[in-house]
């Protein structure tokens, strides 16, 4: 009984957020998926986009607008999947 309710709640969770994977996940996938939750992270905290900013010498608003650039495609093409 616990082994089903531990699976209905994975899968509760992989079907309410698209972060956490399911069994087809290919690590190109799992990879593009962390890196636009990163890329998230770092635009919706000031202080991180600031220390960027910095370290970059750039506008917060240039780094801002790079990073949501580098979410389209964050890890370069997709990998043709074998079928």
């Amino acid at each position: 009984m616990d082994r089903f309710n531990l699976n209905s709640q994975l899968e509760h969770l992989q079907s309410k957020y698209v972060g956490t994977g399911h069994a087809d996940t290919n690590k190109f996938e799992w990879m593009v998926n962390q890196h636009r939750d990163s890329y998230a992270s770092y635009i919706g905290h000031h202080s991180l986009i600031s220390y960027f900013a910095v370290a970059q010498n750039e506008s917060i608003s240039r780094v801002k607008f790079e990073f949501v650039e580098k979410m389209l495609q964050p890890c370069g093409l997709p990998v043709p999947r074998d079928e």
